[in-house]
């Protein structure tokens, strides 16, 4: 039997405890228990707002739902630009499963070096990294089937241009962010970008969705845009420009269709062009809109408004006869001279020789108030009202410094300067019964509001004076129409270079309408430093007028006004420049 064991009588309980101990560990219990209290008080009161923002950076987020940009289309219908569903894949770098097998496809499938994926993963944020943006909807599809761990979709939209080059500098692009960055894009991007909406949601470490928190913001859709622009005489224009660039060896061209009762622009083509969805490697050549940002001095384009204001002002009548023999004539020390001595012309014929001394004598008999007021009343010098990115106002000086010598140059075209849109849109003057009318890019069917700038007898008078300059015996035959009547002046001027004129370097544009009793539409062309042997406008521009003219009419099915019969063109008289 075994012994007891009196645990009573045992001396570690028969040592007396000191209270202060006892006291000391109670008082401990209690301070933890306050501190306790204290903090979740913090925490839940005082402190929440602090800590549930801390809570809701870690595990809340706030989605974006964007909105489908609006389509751009052309005045029939047709798509020039509209946005597709194309998903952007990202990751988050720490979570993500390196399979070496399907990373292999993944870097294949982004287009992209494996070494360049494994750098993206390593280098930037571990949260979260883009790895492409923009992806075509099969590979996001062959993407997601991979199942690799860490790496996500997230719905986006890109931007298709079916017209590509032809109608780049009008249209413009956006940015991966689907901003507007050129053209009508960037013009019009509040309209078109409507307003991204929102969804509040709570998710898990691993980037999953697992409760929506508060009301979803649906996105609203930004508007659709119709243009004035016709795609397929934009598509002709271009085609035909970028021949006669490449043909002459030139290094740049534009074009400009207007419609004369509208004031629509039908069509804006530059070359070198560019493929609004494919900009690697793009160039500021290629991206320079010429017809709106490049100016120029308009050379003999000018003459018929010194012209029309001496008709105007009754200083001379179309059969006024000047004389401009024997080729020069010199003003202060300066001589002007023409490229054949023509002897005696009539105004009429000024124009028709493009007379660079006819149209001297005549500019002279005028005070230079008069000019530049006309000048300025067909838009020069006047920054163009339309709602177009980079638009240039060009340069005319004011009437009080001109010397005479510079009075004489302006009156035919140097001294001054504008862009081709501008030039085109002045000639509503002689196409629109007097009046300068607003030029729009988009579509409209009410007749343009015009100012009175020429009475509509002397623009009668100026329209046959133009005609006869594109006919026989004019400096722009080449731009004759088969079945429709033309009117308009070529010019040729040397390019400036520094403070002084390049010896062998041109500019060549055309600038007329069609069909000439009662214009339709006004076409503007010019050809940048031709270099094939032929630098004249009536030679390297008036061609692509007379096509451009030509077709555009017969798509707006506007009746032929003359005999459609085989013309034998003749060879244009070289204009005075």
């Amino acid at each position: 039997m075994s012994k007891s064991v009196l645990y009573a009588s045992s001396p570690l309980l028969a040592s007396k405890t000191p209270v202060w101990r006892s006291k000391f560990i109670v008082a401990a219990i209690a301070i933890g228990f306050v501190g306790l209290a204290a903090r979740a008080a913090y925490v839940q009161v005082i402190g929440n707002e602090f800590f549930q923002r801390q809570g809701e950076v870690r595990f809340a987020r706030t989605l974006e739902l964007p909105a489908n940009r609006g389509r751009i289309l052309d005045r029939n219908g047709l798509i020039l630009a509209s946005s597709v569903p194309a998903p952007s894949i990202w990751a988050i770098p720490e979570d993500v499963e390196r399979d070496p097998a399907k990373f292999k496809q993944l870097a294949r499938l982004l287009d992209m070096p494996l070494a360049d994926l494994n750098k993206k993963l390593e280098d930037e944020d571990k949260t979260f990294v883009w790895l492409k943006r923009q992806v075509d909807e099969p590979v996001a599809q062959q993407i997601q089937a991979l199942g690799i761990k860490g790496i996500y979709m997230r719905k986006e939209y890109k931007r298709q241009y079916p017209e590509g080059e032809s109608a780049a500098h009008v249209v413009g692009f956006t940015n991966v962010e689907d901003n507007g960055q050129e053209g009508v894009e960037l013009a019009f991007n509040k309209e078109l970008a409507g307003r991204a909406g929102s969804r509040r949601v709570i998710k898990d470490r691993l980037g999953r969705v697992v409760e929506d928190v508060g009301e979803q913001v649906p996105p609203v859709d930004g508007k659709d845009l119709q243009l004035s622009i016709d795609s397929k005489v934009q598509f002709f224009a271009y085609q035909k420009l970028r021949d006669t660039v490449i043909a002459n060896k030139a290094k740049a061209g534009s074009v400009v269709v207007l419609d004369t009762v509208t004031g629509e622009v039908l069509a804006m083509a530059n070359y070198p062009s560019y493929e609004p969805d494919r900009r690697q490697n793009l160039t500021g050549a290629q991206l320079r809109n010429r017809a709106m940002t490049d100016v120029f001095e308009p050379g003999s384009t000018m003459k018929p408004f010194t012209i029309g204001l001496a008709l105007e002002t009754g200083r001379v009548k179309p059969d006024t006869v000047i004389q401009t023999g024997p080729g020069r004539l010199t003003i202060t020390g300066s001589t002007i001279s023409d490229t054949h001595n023509n002897g005696a012309l009539t105004v009429e014929q000024v124009i028709q020789k493009s007379s660079n001394i006819g149209t001297t004598k005549i500019a002279m008999m005028m005070q230079p108030r008069e000019m530049w007021e006309v000048f300025s009343a067909a838009g020069f010098g006047q920054k163009p009202q339309i709602t177009f990115p980079g638009a240039v106002t060009g340069r005319l000086r004011p009437f009080k410094s001109w010397r005479p010598i510079e009075q004489a140059t302006m009156s035919y075209g140097y001294g001054l300067s504008a862009s081709l849109f501008q030039m085109a849109r002045s000639y509503t003057v002689f196409a629109h019964d007097g009046q300068i009318i607003s030029a729009t890019l988009l579509k409209t069917s009410e007749p343009a509001a015009g100012v009175q700038v020429l009475s509509a007898k002397t623009v009668a008078e100026v329209r046959k004076m133009l005609q006869m300059a594109a006919g026989p015996g004019g400096t722009g035959p080449k731009a004759q129409t088969m079945g429709y009547s033309v009117g308009g002046k070529s010019g040729t001027a040397h390019k400036q270079e520094g403070k002084g004129y390049a010896g062998h370097k041109y500019r060549a544009w055309f600038t007329g309408m069609a069909p000439i009793e009662k214009p339709r539409i006004i076409v503007a062309v010019m050809i940048d430093e031709p270099s094939a042997g032929q630098y004249y406008g009536g030679a390297v521009a008036a061609p692509v007028f007379s096509e451009v003219v030509q077709q555009t009419l017969r798509m707006m099915g506007v009746q032929p006004d003359m005999a459609v019969k085989p013309q034998i063109v003749a060879d244009a008289v070289e204009e005075s420049f």
